[in-house]
């Protein structure tokens, strides 16, 4: 490890930014000397706007990912290297502002159906019963669930923003869990990694799941399992859940973050998602075998 990356990580660990930003942060640098192949403490202002410009243009890189990128070198210049301000502007781009495509529940319902191996459908089941982040969901560990009946929640363990927070555990959720647990017996991460017991489930083997249940249920809307917490997030408002109360459970900072939801609600949820809004698995339709 070069000096220049000690000093960059140790900047991140001392700012408590979590190990995903830690690694995109680091990444980052390193492809922006990769492209020149020099130290990036070497490179003026010019140049860093350029490696910019060259993602946007050449690489066909989206406005948010050359922003990530833009965050993550303004942090090391000012932050590192302590040149900001008129000595070294790196701009950033308005990104556009999109809404995500959510599933509708007879597409979810296909979805579960067709991913047969149990671990695959409990955790892609759990995310949507849940609307926790991928990296949230991989990190769950058996203690993490409470399902005493006046509690009835999971803890998330310094989710983004390095918070804790509770998510209330649909009964439909827990009965999903229990059916698990007789399976794997879990005994501390809830999914642990294929090759290695002792590690939680790879981010990139949740990917690998929704990709090839997407395809086998034929469903053409875009996304990847973020999906399933956009689709928890706008059935939990259509069948009346208040938006502060929402909020809390998405572990949003600010409720104007979750009010994009409002633009994907619709209000003919089906009657029994009122009755029980947390009841998200029960509200699916059933799906016929083939």
């Amino acid at each position: 490890m070069t000096p220049l990356r000690q000093r960059m990580l140790d900047a991140l660990v001392l700012r408590g930014m979590a190990q995903r930003t830690q690694e995109a942060y680091i990444g980052a640098v390193a492809g922006l000397a990769r492209h020149y192949g020099r130290s990036p403490d070497t490179l003026s202002a010019e140049e860093v706007q350029r490696y910019l410009l060259h993602l946007l243009r050449e690489r066909k890189l989206s406005r948010s990912s050359v922003n990530q990128a833009g965050c993550a070198l303004r942090f090391l210049y000012a932050s590192v290297l302590g040149l900001q301000g008129d000595a070294f502007v790196i701009p950033l781009g308005r990104a556009p502002q999109k809404l995500p495509e959510v599933l509708s529940r007879e597409e979810l319902a296909r979805l579960f159906a067709v991913t047969r191996h149990a671990k695959a459908r409990t955790f892609l089941m759990l995310a949507y019963g849940t609307g926790l982040r991928l990296t949230e969901l991989c990190q769950l560990r058996v203690e993490h669930i409470d399902s005493h009946a006046d509690r009835m929640c999971i803890r998330v363990v310094q989710g983004k923003g390095a918070k804790d927070r509770y998510v209330p555990l649909g009964a439909d959720v827990l009965q999903l869990l229990r059916a698990w647990w007789r399976i794997a017996h879990p005994s501390q991460w809830l999914f642990h990694a294929a090759q290695d017991p002792a590690q939680p489930l790879h981010a990139q083997s949740a990917q690998r799941w929704y990709r090839a249940a997407w395809a086998d249920a034929g469903i053409t809307k875009q996304g990847g399992i973020h999906t399933l917490r956009h689709c928890y997030a706008t059935h939990l408002l259509e069948a009346g859940v208040d938006l502060y109360s929402l909020s809390q459970w998405l572990g949003h900072r600010h409720v104007s973050t979750t009010m994009r939801y409002l633009h994907l609600a619709r209000p003919d949820a089906p009657d029994g998602a009122k009755a029980e809004p947390l009841a998200l698995l029960g509200a699916l339709p059933a799906v016929a075998n083939h």
